[in-house]
């Protein structure tokens, strides 16, 4: 069975994966822990990792069965297909998001510049260097389709 990406209402994520998971729908919803600033006090609180979008992993005759939920919009498509997420893919954000000491480090790179990333949890993928600031990079992971900020040290 192939991972999908689910597109969610605005901050539904989270209900949607505990919808999908009681209809019986394997699906992941990555959450990172952010500290949130009150007027009044600061609190720590789960967020997703990546807003509007679930993975969910279904036969392809299933599809439509996530709808059953209503916060739950679309699909997202890639090259007009449904975009089907590696196996790999899910344990390497599985595996990041276990480490929270990980940090990856890197120099000298030039924006537009492809690179490998030789540790951490991204071990071995490939990335695009999107931005530099004096704080931090920002990469493009091609095979995840998303962008990573990355603290420099």
């Amino acid at each position: 069975m192939n991972w999908y990406v689910v597109y969610t209402k605005p901050k539904g994520e989270k209900k949607v994966a505990e919808q999908l998971n009681r209809f019986g729908i394997n699906c992941y919803c990555p959450l990172i822990i952010k500290e949130q600033q009150w007027s009044d006090r600061k609190k720590k609180i789960q967020v997703p990792l990546f807003n509007h979008y679930v993975f969910v992993q279904l036969a392809e005759k299933d599809r439509n069965l996530v709808f059953t939920s209503p916060g739950a919009i679309r699909y997202l498509f890639w090259l007009g297909k449904h975009a089907i997420v590696k196996d790999k893919e899910i344990e390497t954000i599985k595996e990041w998001l276990k480490d929270e000491t990980a940090e990856i480090s890197i120099t000298s790179y030039q924006v537009g510049e492809t690179i490998q990333v030789d540790s951490g949890p991204f071990l071995n993928q490939n990335a695009v260097v999107k931005e530099i600031t004096n704080t931090h990079y920002f990469l493009i992971l091609e095979s995840l389709g998303c962008t990573l900020k990355i603290r420099i040290k």
